[in-house]
């Protein structure tokens, strides 16, 4: 059995990561290399849900999925060291333990705190905004051409092809790391604006006898 059964999932094309050929491999190099490496539409499926309603779930071919493992690599080099430390989703030996430890040590005498969701984040993030983002930190227009055409791939849904005009790819390996240095920007301002606005008061607080 496999170690990673989504490796195994078929995207678009129907191929599998399962036996693949190191001469696929040299030629999705040389395809990277001269700049010809166009991605496949992700292969879309709904999914019904607890409350009745249909999610979609996206899975890529492999050549798409090797091509963004690496990109993921490269991207969370650079981007960690730079990332907020209180950031805990979709990053390296990071999750939901770390985030509850980092309440039960940190969140003492806690007087306010700010609760939302983002709902449907990846689906809405805007394309410009987020290649600019990109460009800011990254300066090889090779790397962001890549992503420029990853967002631009559009799916697969029924063998019919649709067009996607914000977010990133449903399913997509490189998709929460873009999605990460999207919210940066959300964990600056609470950070550098909100903490200290609210955390500290204008005047000491008179102690009660």
């Amino acid at each position: 059995m496999s170690v990673n059964a989504g490796a195994l999932t078929p995207g678009g094309t129907g191929e599998t990561i399962d036996g693949r050929k190191r001469a696929k491999i040299a030629r999705l190099i040389a395809d990277v290399r001269q700049e010809r490496y166009r991605w496949s539409p992700v292969r879309r499926v709904q999914l019904p849900q607890k409350h009745g309603q249909l999610r979609p779930r996206g899975s890529t071919t492999w050549p798409d999925k090797l091509l963004q493992a690496v990109m993921r690599s490269i991207r969370e080099a650079y981007y960690e060291p730079q990332c907020s430390n209180h950031a805990q989703g979709v990053r390296p030996k990071r999750g939901c333990h770390t985030a509850l430890r980092a309440v039960v040590d940190g969140w003492t005498g806690t007087q306010w705190c700010i609760e939302g969701e983002i709902r449907g984040c990846c689906d809405a993030i805007d394309r410009t905004v987020l290649v600019q983002r990109l460009r800011e930190r990254i300066h090889d227009h090779r790397f962001l051409a890549l992503v420029r055409r990853l967002l631009q791939a559009g799916y697969l849904e029924g063998w019919q092809y649709g067009q996607t005009c914000s977010g990133t790819p449903q399913g997509a390996v490189l998709s929460p790391l873009l999605a990460n240095g999207y919210l940066d920007q959300v964990d600056r301002c609470v950070e550098q604006r909100l903490r200290p606005r609210y955390h500290y008061g204008e005047r000491r607080r008179r102690h009660r006898r």
